[in-house]
This record gives structure tokens, C-alpha cells and sequence, in this order.
């Protein structure tokens, strides 16, 4: 076997072809134990999590055989968000956490993300050991010191007071009406809960999981459906989850949608103003607005940029002794309170702005004018490279030129899917829309 198997965001892909098999599974499970098993001595443990896809059963039960085939003892979760995972990692002092997830593909995709004894995710540099003991094989322990697996069933729990301790102890939500878009994903269950437990009155959507629903029409990259129930109910909020919860869009009482750009610059403003923003600084991705950039400048506040990817993002913020970043998707990172992006616990802490300052979610979550920007993807097949296509080169380079330096282009292979990502910004919509259709289009010629 050959080949990359990590990506932007751990292994990924469709459920039962590889890297996503039983088989690969298994083997990863074992070279990950292995690894965090390397002075060989006892009591090592590893807490795995999943999502509600139906291919969960069969990659947990294979990642449980590699770890316990290594002496790994494994804590089971069952379904709960990835910051979950971060959360309990380092409180069930395990020395690697998984998650089972493809976030907000769909359901017939499926991926594993490990995370350090710190709860943070694995650098570069485990995920390269990882992914190379994965591929060359590792020996099993002696019979006698084969791994125990347990299934942990207050995971969620857990979880749900965790984020219940994030939001403001004499601050309730009597009297606020939240629509929660739960995407059948992974937050299901604790998200309604923690909101309820909160006081407010919820309407959950997204919550009838079967294994096959996961983000099909809802959650973070389908809010229409939480948008209209907004409407309709006259709700004050609505919060989209994708598939694992690590990531949220935010709707305000009149159904608009705000994006990640627009939650982080209310925070880093209002962080900044308490003196809590950390070397005032927000770190965020290549992708976020150049509104936003303006925003914080106005602001007094730096934006650093990092490469897409919450994980990206994350090692920024800890080089950089950063407290605040994610991205324009919905990654709202806040190590405060979590190693990873939490979509409920942003969504919390926009709530408690909302009770704080008595303002409407309208007002709170348009806090700049986005500039004219726009995303296309060209999807493509296995083994393809056309980014080294020299008609896509020689497009590439003709729409920097006609940019001349009024816009921003942005041409990337995604790190989770087969697809190239288009993005372009400029002030000119006309000179944006032809300059990304340009290189679209000698993109799909290539594929």
C-alpha cells in the first residue's frame, strides 16, 4: 500500500472504499497505539468518539481491534460532537482521542481524527509517523497483554455540563426563543439539552438521526430550513451545526444568515474591549472576508492569516499565544474553553452577548460589509493533477493580472474532498465572476 492517507483535517473518505475500510481502520488503530505505546509500558487507554453515519459501527469496531491488538485499553463514547472528544481526551487522562467523522460531507464518506493526550490534534509530524507505520504494519502484543474496550455511556453528559460551564453562571436565556439545527449529526441529543437546561425555549430540527441523514438538506452548509423556521416560529436565534459540531452558521430574527467572519469579529471586538483578546490578535484562515481584515484594523486588532483548516488555525493560535481564531465555515476556536472549534459553545457565547447588551442578533452579527467575493469547486477523479495543467497555470495567471492587485484570488485543492476550490475577491463583482469562471472553466477542461 501507498499513498497519502492524512489530509487537511485527519483521513477521510467514502465509507468502504480506501482509505475508509475496515482493513485501513484496523491497521491505523494499530499503528496509533503503537505509537502512543512506545515505552512499552502499561495502563495506556484511548477514548474514541463517533458521529451518527451508519459506516460508525463497523470503523469503531475496527479501529477498537488495532488499538486493543496493541494493548490499547478503549474508552467508548458512542455519538458525541469532536470537541467532545478534546474535552474528555485529557479528563479521562487517555493518551489519544478519536473521532469518527467526515464533518459536514455526507453521509456515505466517513473520516478519523486523532488528538493528542493534550486534546489537541496531532501535528504534522505524529500524523506523518502514524500514516507510515499505518502503511508499513506494526507487530501485535503477547495474548496475554491484548487491550480492554469499554463503552462509556455518560459521554454526553459530560460533555453537556463542560459547555454549560462555558456560559456566564448568572446569566440565563428566559425569555429567548432558539431554533437549533442539529444536522442528525453527532450533537443531536446535547445540544437541545444544554440549551433547554439554559432556559430557552428550543426548536430543534436536524435531531432524527438514522445513519443516512447526516447534513442531507440541513445543518451549517444547508441553513435555508433553519433560516425559514426562524421565520416562522418569529425566533430570536438559530444556530446550524454541521455533522460533528465543530462548526456553526448563525441566523438572526429576520432569517439572515451570519457566517464564521462575522461571529469572530463580534468576539474579537468585544474580547478586545475587556482586555481578553490575547496579544489582540485573531487568527483566522486564507479564506476569511477582507472585510473582516478592514474590521479589525478599524478595530485595532491583527489578523493573522493561517493556511484553510481549523487544525492550521489552532497551531497559529498555540505559536502564537492566541486565544481566539477560526474560519469563515464556522471553525470558531476559543482555547479558553475547548482545544478545537465548538459550535455550541460559540453559539452560547453569541447568546450571552444577546442577554448582555439587550440587542437583537440583527444587530450583533453584522458588524462589517462583506467585499464582493465568490466560491466555485471543480470536482475530480482519482490521480487527476490539474493544478499542473499549463492552461490552468496560464488562467491562473491571467486572473492575477486583470486583478492587478484590486481583488484577492485563492486556487487550492481541497484537503478533505477531490475538488479544486475557485475563490476569488474584488470590489468589481463583473471582474470577480469572470476571472473565477475563467479558471473554472480551464480547470474542468483539464479534468
Amino acid at each position: 500500500m501507498t499513498g497519502k492517507l492524512f489530509g487537511t483535517d485527519g483521513v477521510r473518505g467514502q465509507a468502504n472504499h480506501y482509505p475508509m475500510t475496515a482493513d485501513m481502520a484496523l491497521r491505523m488503530g494499530a499503528a496509533a497505539g503503537r505509537y502512543f505505546r512506545r515505552d512499552g509500558s502499561a495502563a495506556h487507554r484511548v477514548v474514541i468518539g463517533k458521529d451518527t453515519r451508519l459506516s460508525g459501527y463497523m470503523i469503531e469496531n475496527a479501529l477498537t481491534a488495532g488499538f486493543t491488538s496493541t494493548g490499547m485499553n478503549v474508552l467508548l463514547l458512542g455519538p458525541v460532537p469532536t470537541p467532545a472528544v478534546g474535552m474528555l481526551t485529557p479528563s479521562m487522562r487517555a493518551d489519544v482521542g478519536v473521532m469518527i467523522s467526515a464533518s459536514h460531507n455526507p453521509a456515505e464518506d466517513n473520516g478519523i481524527k486523532f488528538f493528542g493526550p493534550d486534546g489537541f490534534k496531532l501535528n504534522d509530524d505524529a500524523e506523518a509517523a502514524i500514516e507510515q507505520m499505518t502503511l508499513d504494519g506494526v507487530d501485535p502484543v503477547q495474548s496475554g497483554d491484548i487491550g480492554r474496550a469499554k463503552r462509556i455511556d455518560d459521554g454526553r453528559f459530560r460533555y453537556v455540563e463542560r459547555v454549560k460551564s462555558t456560559f456566564p453562571s448568572d446569566v440565563r436565556l428566559d425569555g429567548l426563543k432558539v431554533v437549533i439545527d442539529c444536522a442528525h449529526g453527532a450533537a443531536y441529543r446535547a445540544a437541545p439539552e444544554v440549551l433547554w437546561e439554559l432556559g430557552a425555549e428550543v426548536i430543534a430540527l436536524g435531531v432524527e438521526p438514522n445513519g443516512l441523514n447526516i447534513n442531507l438538506g440541513c445543518g451549517s452548509t444547508k441553513p435555508e430550513a433553519a433560516a425559514q423556521k426562524v421565520r416562522e416560529t418569529g425566533a430570536d436565534l438559530g444556530i446550524c451545526l454541521d455533522g460533528d459540531a465543530d462548526r456553526v452558521i448563525l441566523i438572526d430574527e429576520t432569517g439572515t444568515i451570519a457566517d464564521g467572519d462575522q461571529i469572530m469579529a463580534l468576539f474579537a471586538k468585544r474580547w478586545s474591549e475587556v482586555g481578553r483578546l490575547k496579544e489582540r490578535t485573531l487568527a483566522a484562515s486564507v479564506m476569511s472576508n477582507l472585510g473582516l481584515e478592514r474590521f479589525l484594523t478599524e478595530s485595532g486588532i491583527t489578523l493573522h492569516r493561517t493556511p484553510v483548516g481549523d487544525r492550521n488555525v489552532v497551531e497559529a493560535m498555540r505559536a502564537h499565544g492566541l486565544n481566539l481564531g477560526g474560519e469563515q465555515s464556522g471553525h470558531i476556536v476559543m482555547t479558553d474553553y475547548a482545544t478545537t472549534g465548538d459550535g455550541l459553545i460559540a453559539g452560547l457565547q453569541f447568546l450571552a452577548e444577546m442577554v448582555r447588551t439587550g440587542q437583537s442578533a440583527s444587530t450583533l452579527a453584522r458588524n462589517f460589509e462583506t467585499v464582493p467575493q465568490l466560491l466555485k469547486n471543480v470536482r475530480f477523479g482519482a490521480g487527476a493533477t490539474p493544478l499542473e495543467a499549463p492552461g490552468v497555470k496560464a488562467a491562473i495567471a491571467a486572473g492575477e493580472a486583470r486583478l492587478n492587485g484590486s481583488g484577492r484570488l485563492l486556487i487550492r485543492k481541497s484537503g478533505t474532498e477531490p475538488l479544486i476550490r475557485v475563490m476569488a475577491e474584488a470590489e468589481d463583482e463583473a471582474l470577480m465572476t469572470a476571472v473565477v469562471d475563467d479558471i473554472v472553466g480551464a480547470v474542468e477542461d483539464a479534468v
